[in-house]
């Protein structure tokens, strides 16, 4: 295939039957009420493998040869796409071989191997994606097997964009937006072509993490480039080069882009499960955490937020809950020189915190041959605005302190 169309999505949709949940497009009123819109949440964390990677790699898989299917496939993942992969692999009998990260946690790979059910091999090589994905490839070479990307391939992109038809098929040409999340391209590749055929009208929105803005950077330059760096932390979305064949649809077909920060992202996971009881991974909530950025647009409109993935640990959640007070300006750090003798913390805690503010932590060791020493504290506020006065507060004990960013180095040990 070197195209994707209306047509191969279609055909697409065809392979996925009995294999794919077609998974049901969630009017949120509250979300509704609070935007003064109609949201809806397309809920691909409802699928077996709790995204949409199983869509793509289903659909490749099943249109291979019988002579390739003998040869077996190769991919590279830590997450979302392994086990679509894998899942893939073991409904069409097909040895798979599949990539990680050395680093990758015991429960993503059980459940790897939970999905390929004695049709997977598993191969731990490289620290990050992009070192397994070199080791994968040459791999693959070697074997003369057949190489599963995760986004760039045109039956891939054929197949995340059946979750744009079933969205039209729900909802025809009455969406003004679709809010769509963007790792290497795939999923807003195949959703973009499809709604561009179908209804000139809706307007597909292209959601990223700030610290893997790869897509929107590419398309700024005019060319596929590399990141320098990037933020993992969005799992599913944190990838250093977006695709060749994913740029040039996405340049062609989506017209704006949305880059919200990480720590907003954990705010808008803990509200889907507080208020909706949605587990959504990172990449997952991207959709709906760039709501607000359109909100003034969004009054009188229909609206689906592609909710593309539910595979988070439950080992996370302590790390998202910090990273939102963070970002809401709840939590501050501080390193606090206190003088060494009796009462020092009494006076800090009676003089210095507001009535509502409290101490979340405080890391301190006694040094007997110095007169003073520095304390970690870190402070939990009730509103943002606290923290002036509390930093006045302090300026007028006469204390020393820094405060710590999260440009600091120790930011990284704390959060």
């Amino acid at each position: 295939m070197n195209n994707v169309t209306v047509e191969t999505i279609e055909e697409a949709a065809k392979k996925l039957e009995g294999v794919v949940l077609k998974t049901p497009l969630w009017f949120s009123e509250r979300l509704s009420k609070k935007y003064n819109a109609k949201i809806y949440l397309k809920r691909e964390d409802l699928q077996k493998v709790r995204s949409y990677k199983i869509r793509g790699a289903y659909n490749l898989m099943s249109s291979l040869s019988e002579r390739q299917k003998k040869r077996g496939v190769v991919c590279a993942s830590a997450g979302n796409h392994a086990q679509g992969v894998a899942l893939s692999a073991s409904t069409l009998k097909i040895k798979s071989v599949i990539f990680m990260p050395s680093i990758t946690p015991l429960q993503k790979i059980n459940r790897v191997r939970h999905f390929g059910d004695g049709w997977i091999e598993i191969k731990l090589v490289g620290k990050t994606y992009d070192e397994t994905c070199v080791a994968a490839k040459k791999y693959c070479k070697e074997k003369k097997a057949v190489f599963v990307h995760p986004f760039d391939d045109y039956l891939v992109i054929s197949g995340q964009g059946t979750v744009g038809k079933e969205i039209y098929e729900e909802l025809g040409k009455n969406i003004d937006y679709i809010f769509c999340p963007i790792g290497g391209g795939g999923l807003i590749s195949g959703v973009s072509i499809y709604m561009h055929a179908k209804s000139k009208k809706t307007e597909v929105i292209g959601v990223e993490p700030s610290g893997a803005a790869g897509m929107h950077e590419s398309i700024r330059k005019g060319a596929v480039i590399s990141l320098e760096k990037i933020d993992t932390f969005v799992d599913g979305a944190a990838v250093k080069t977006v695709g060749e064949k994913t740029f040039a649809i996405t340049k062609k077909l989506v017209k704006k882009f949305l880059i919200v920060e990480e720590g907003k992202v954990c705010t808008f996971i803990i509200d889907l499960y507080q208020n909706d009881g949605i587990v959504a991974e990172p990449a997952g909530a991207l959709s709906v955490t760039a709501l607000d950025a359109y909100a003034d647009k969004l009054k009188g409109k229909r609206v689906v937020c592609v909710l593309s993935g539910g595979n988070n640990d439950i080992l996370r959640y302590p790390e998202i809950m910090e990273k939102s007070l963070v970002y809401q300006g709840l939590r501050h750090y501080f390193l606090i020189e206190f003088g060494q003798k009796p009462g020092q913390l009494r006076k800090f805690v009676d003089s210095a915190l507001g009535p509502t503010d409290d101490i979340t932590r405080f890391e301190y060791i006694k040094k007997n041959s110095k007169e003073i020493g520095p304390a970690l504290v870190g402070i939990e506020l009730t509103k943002k605005e606290d923290l002036k006065p509390l930093t006045d507060r302090m300026d007028k004990l006469g204390l020393t302190y820094i405060p710590i960013t999260s440009s600091d180095l120790l930011y990284s040990y704390l959060i």
